[in-house]
């Protein structure tokens, strides 16, 4: 059997994006691949590199304002020390978007459909539901971050201003902490209209730029071609940023390889909860529903196998390696002070001001902020673009390109992040509805990799295809055990705090203390 039994509708195959490629050119590209099959390990890298393109979607959309965050912690709380971590969930993540291809370039069919059919209905509702809620809830973290580095921006040139005119002012503060909100000028001393003022404005400025690739990735190919070449650039920025700052501030090579493979696990609760929410938090469940479609809009088919591989490494796995890991660098190098000690509360932008305090330059301040900026203009983009699959899927409807830009404006409400933030309890929903469904997805993507009645003799046969299953278990449990730690610490812990907070919990023991002295 060498092919699928199932009968899939033609309706159900593909987008109406894939119509609008040159079929000649596809032919081409397919004839191109099966050759390079032929060809060396060398050659092929070189041959594919010219084609990669859906993975930028799922590095930019995880190399997002969280990433910033949990580098950030993990930087500054243990210094090299963590560095094994997001690599290798990254790396389980990618095995499970490998399976995901595998199912979908053998048929050619689009997942939501083939999904409700081979496993049950409420498999994909859920799934899509899940992805339109972190899109929504998440954005809102990503304009809280761009808002916050352009605010931090503005204050560094407003310093500079302050400087200029009064030298005797641009004496460097003895404390870290002294600058992290605001370097040499006086919290007071600038309206907080400008502050929103700023905060906005860079939100609508970031927002009109996402509207105009977002909508040309929604119309015909050469809008694919455009967006896809926004986000390398917007990655290759982020790169470049944090670079820049690793090479500023040095590497200790020795804790560098030991960071990458001494598997260090902190000896508190607190540590653990960490490793173990940084496994499972790495694939959001939007990125798990955005990357088939955006395979399919790209025209892929079975040929395409390979290709797919070596995009997801390149182009997901060593971006988000190296961003994440020159973050952890950066931070290890400024902040760490020797003892591993979670610290939860530092923000990316207050990161961003202690480092220019140590180094006594604002340079890097602004070098640091623009990498931000730069990485919440992918995350937001990628947001947009899978509200635009996902609806048109959910509801049944065709894709059309009025459709996909109306859907595709849904998260755009985090806009109001900017300034204010977002309710407490959106986290608390977000992360209760996602975290639940991510383990779930990843079981069901496993099951449709295995389904012999569905992918015929593409499911694989003998040591390979044990060794990668049991690499996909791995993912699964890792996933399983990382999204149990992050319901605990994104939803129990703060639901339990609501219902009981600390005042009151202490008014309690002391009332019950004075009862038994009674």
């Amino acid at each position: 059997m060498t092919r699928p039994t199932a009968t899939i509708p033609e309706e159900s195959k593909g987008l109406p994006m894939t119509a609008k490629w040159d079929p000649e050119k596809l032919a081409q590209e397919e004839k191109f691949l099966q050759e390079l099959e032929k060809k060396s390990l060398w050659e092929r890298i070189r041959g594919y590199a010219k084609l990669t393109g859906p993975a930028w979607l799922q590095s930019a959309m995880t190399l997002g304002a969280g990433s910033a965050t949990a580098s950030v912690m993990a930087g500054a709380s243990f210094g090299y020390k963590l560095l094994w971590v997001q690599p290798l969930a990254m790396f389980l993540g990618v095995m499970i978007f490998a399976a995901l291809a595998k199912v979908v370039l053998t048929t050619g069919e689009r997942p939501y459909r083939a999904f409700g059919r081979e496993l049950h209905p409420i498999v994909p509702l859920f799934w899509a539901f899940g992805t339109i809620v972190a899109s929504i809830i998440w954005h809102f973290p990503q304009y809280t971050l761009a808002g916050a580095a352009a605010w931090d921006l503005a204050q560094v040139a407003q310093s500079a201003v302050v400087e200029r005119a009064n030298p005797a002012a641009s004496t460097p503060p003895e404390n870290v902490g002294e600058r992290q909100s605001s370097p040499s000028v006086s919290a007071g001393s600038t309206p907080k209209w400008l502050e929103y003022v700023i905060k906005y404005g860079t939100a609508l400025c970031i927002l009109a730029i996402n509207i105009f690739t977002v909508w040309n990735y929604g119309s015909h190919t050469r809008g694919i071609k455009l967006y896809e070449g926004f986000l390398r650039w917007v990655i290759r920025i982020v790169i470049l940023a944090f670079l820049a700052v690793v090479i500023w501030t040095g590497i200790r090579w020795g804790e560098l390889i030991r960071g990458f493979f001494g598997f260090y696990v902190p000896s508190t609760p607190e540590g653990v909860t960490v490793v173990l929410g940084a496994l499972g938090a790495a694939v959001g469940i939007n990125m798990t529903f955005l990357y088939p479609y955006s395979i399919l809009a790209k025209g892929w088919g079975r040929y395409h196998k390979g290709l797919a591989k070596w995009d997801l490494f390149s182009s997901m796995f060593l971006p988000y390696t190296i961003v994440t890991s020159l973050i952890i660098i950066a931070m290890a190098n400024t902040i760490y002070d020797g003892r591993d000690v979670v610290r939860t509360g530092l923000q990316p932008v207050q990161a961003a001001a202690a480092f220019s305090s140590l180094v006594h330059s604002d340079l890097g301040r602004v070098i640091l902020d623009l990498g931000f900026l730069a990485m919440t203009c992918g995350a937001i983009s990628t947001h947009m673009v899978v509200c635009g699959f996902t609806w048109c899927e959910m509801l049944g409807l065709e894709y059309t390109r009025r459709r996909f830009r109306l859907f595709s404006l849904t998260p755009a409400i985090g806009l109001l992040g900017a300034g204010m933030g977002y309710p407490f309890w959106m986290p608390i929903l977000a992360s209760a509805i996602c975290l639940t469904m991510l383990p779930l997805v990843y079981l069901a993507i496993f099951l449709m990799a295995n389904k012999r009645s569905y992918l015929g003799d593409a499911v694989g046969s003998g040591p390979a295809r044990w060794a990668f299953n049991l690499l996909l278990l791995a993912a699964i449990t890792v996933t399983t055990i990382g999204t149990a730690v992050q319901i605990k610490v994104r939803v129990v812990d703060p639901v339990r705090k609501l219902l009981n907070p600390p005042a009151a919990s202490s008014q309690a023991a002391q009332s019950h203390d004075n009862l038994k002295s009674r």
